[in-house]
């Protein structure tokens, strides 16, 4: 497909998403959600096994582009409907793929930017990338997704800070609090997601993807039905091909040679 704000690209079974607005800090635009939604959906169909998506420039994404959307200083604009129409969707979206999806951020991840990369199953930044939740500032709440993970990334203290005060963090920061998985030198950053996107490409797709169900699953499980969710994906990763593959290479201390099925 053409696309004119992201890039799209597959090597092996590894998907590489690139927001490519990079004169406005890879801010969203309409066509961006449009263009998105068009390459998540390439995902599940191209046989890819890990997703990595990064911004193109010194920028993530800095949330909505305001130059997009005709918002008229002094008047009501109906930002429910943005959140609706795209915001959700897109985080859904992502939530529900049954790869590892990849945040690379490889400078600021601000709003909805920042929100988009916490909606991914595991983010890997820069040391000089930075984090924040602008929207106090214009009065707003933290959305993309952003009400439902900081606090169960951080607990509500550290969740309520960064929404209140709307501060910016630096990427070793959000490292030490949990808001991200890891925090990368920048001359060993490309190198580090490589090696990542690479051992995920290889690894069990099947045990991956219920895994991902697993715990997204378990924060509106009680225990006894988290347990009864375990023994029935258990169950059925026993069944798989790479179950077996997995106790062999085990048992002949040996690296597995995983399909993904």
């Amino acid at each position: 497909m053409n696309f004119t704000t992201i890039t799209y690209q597959t090597v092996g079974s590894i998907a590489r998403l690139t927001l490519n607005r990079p004169e406005r800090m890879n801010a969203f635009t309409q066509t961006m959600h449009e263009e998105l939604r068009a390459a998540i959906g390439l995902v599940t169909l191209d046989g890819s096994r890990v997703l990595v998506i990064t911004g193109a420039g010194r920028g993530f994404c800095a949330g909505q582009d305001l130059n997009d959307r005709a918002v008229v200083p002094g008047e009501a604009v109906d930002l429910g409907e943005s959140v609706e129409t795209n915001y959700a969707p897109l985080v859904k979206s992502l939530r529900s793929l049954p790869i590892p999806v990849i945040a690379a951020v490889n400078g600021v991840a601000a709003g909805a930017g920042c929100n988009f990369a916490l909606a991914c199953d595991l983010v890997v930044a820069t040391q000089s990338a930075s984090f924040l939740q602008p929207f106090c500032k214009l009065g707003l709440i933290p959305d993309t997704g952003g009400s439902y993970f900081l606090p169960r990334l951080v607990g509500t203290q550290r969740a309520m800070g960064l929404a209140l005060i709307g501060d910016k963090i630096s990427a070793q920061r959000a490292a030490v609090i949990g808001l991200i998985w890891e925090c990368v030198p920048d001359a060993d950053y490309l190198a580090r997601i490589d090696a990542l996107a690479a051992q995920l490409a290889s690894g069990p797709t099947l045990g991956f993807s219920r895994t991902k169900q697993a715990i997204y699953a378990s924060s509106n499980n009680t225990f006894d039905a988290q347990l009864s969710l375990e023994g029935a994906l258990m169950r059925e990763c026993g069944f798989s091909a790479d179950y077996r593959e997995g106790v062999a290479a085990f048992k002949e201390k040996r690296a597995a040679v995983f399909n993904g099925r």
